[in-house]
């Protein structure tokens, strides 16, 4: 399919495959992944907003608000866990995944995971910058995940594959400080609008906007330094602390997240390892993934692509969403992942076994291809 084609044809799939709600459904045609998760989704809603389909992308932010409002309950479960030392499970976390109307999916899968939470909040404050509404159910939404992410960004969680939960990831620290960063203004304008005692005192209570400004500044200033200190080896970013691989999903440090500067060396470094380690073509996850054989991921490549057309490196960039655009079926749907350069074939045997064919058309494929398209018209 022309690119073209594909990229008006993957605008239509997003559209197409939302759900009343306002939910995206990570992969609509396979079971395991007919679930929305807040980071697949804002990717998604963040395409749209590219494209000018505001709409639909705030009835996905106003959805996620909905069902974060929903579940906030476990915030403060959450937070006193932490605070007593105790561990973080089920019960008291906001799960990774939902049913898109909003329950909790009952997979015996992990659900402590924090990257989504600081990319929705990435996300939202993109769309209210693009011309999205300022919402009352966004500053309720807001004002939870603030105080999960500030009470929480320093404890162990699985990554954004939901793997490796006994872990600090810097990819995960990224979200956070990008997501953040990015609503710290409103944090602060509805400190100004809701205003303080006539003494100058603000209203009691750690969810007032100013104090939560407070805690967030307060995180931004420390957590750059943390992931410096743990996730620097020789030179380069790693995938988690005490050992030497890296992983695709340390571009967020950089793009979009900002937790480091394109320019900065040590990035530098990481992403040439990415591409020496990582790409043959497409891009997998990590050295050693062994998920349906452990294959080259279409949205991974999109995003290496995002990286170097804002370096300026138009070319690079092209050749890598002409590898994705190859990969298109003739219904123009792009998969999760090929199995091509595969780390273990007998793995994706297991794979095909136990789930069934690869997810296809993957939400998140369809929208990092759309942003790296977009990034290239700038």
């Amino acid at each position: 399919m022309k690119a073209g084609q594909l990229f008006a044809r993957s605008i239509d799939i997003l559209k197409a495959y939302q759900a009343s709600t306002g939910a995206f459904p990570a992969a609509p045609d396979y079971p395991p992944y007919n679930y929305f998760w807040l980071r697949d989704g804002t990717f998604i809603a963040h395409a749209l907003d590219l494209v000018g389909e505001r709409e639909a992308a705030g009835g996905f932010y106003r959805f996620g608000a909905r069902t974060i409002i929903a579940h906030g309950y476990k915030v403060e479960r959450a937070v006193a866990a932490v605070t007593r030392g105790q561990p973080i499970d089920d019960t008291n976390c906001l799960h990774t995944r939902y049913t898109l109307t909003g329950e909790e999916g009952r997979e015996p899968w992990g659900n402590f995971q924090l990257d989504g939470y600081g990319t929705f909040l990435w996300g939202l404050a993109a769309h209210l910058r693009a011309g999205g509404p300022w919402e009352d159910v966004y500053w309720r939404a807001v004002k939870l995940v603030v105080r999960y992410l500030t009470g929480l960004w320093q404890h162990p969680c699985l990554d954004c594959w939901e793997e490796y939960g006994e872990y600090r990831h810097p990819s995960t620290l990224a979200a956070i400080y990008g997501g953040l960063k990015a609503i710290l203004p409103w944090l602060e304008d509805e400190g100004r609008r809701t205003g303080c005692h006539d003494d100058g005192r603000e209203p009691k209570g750690e969810q007032y906007p100013g104090r939560l400004a407070l805690k967030v500044e307060d995180v931004l200033e420390k957590l750059p330094e943390l992931a410096r200190r743990e996730f620097i080896r020789d030179d380069h970013w790693v995938k988690f602390a005490g050992q030497d691989a890296v992983d695709a999903n340390l571009l967020w440090l950089g793009v979009p997240f900002g937790l480091c500067s394109l320019d900065d060396p040590v990035f530098a470094a990481t992403v040439a390892r990415i591409e020496d380690e990582l790409c043959a073509g497409g891009v997998k996850r990590y050295a050693a993934d062994t998920y349906y054989g452990g294959g080259q991921w279409l949205l991974l490549t999109a995003w290496l692509a995002w990286y170097y057309r804002l370096q300026g490196e138009g070319d690079r960039a092209r050749e890598l969403l002409v590898w994705v655009e190859a990969r298109a079926d003739t219904n123009g749907y792009l998969p999760e992942q090929v199995p091509e350069n595969l780390t273990s074939e007998a793995h994706y045997q297991y794979w095909l076994e136990r789930w069934g064919p690869i997810a296809k058309p993957l939400l998140w494929s369809h929208a990092m291809y759309i942003i790296a398209v977009k990034g290239m018209e700038v």
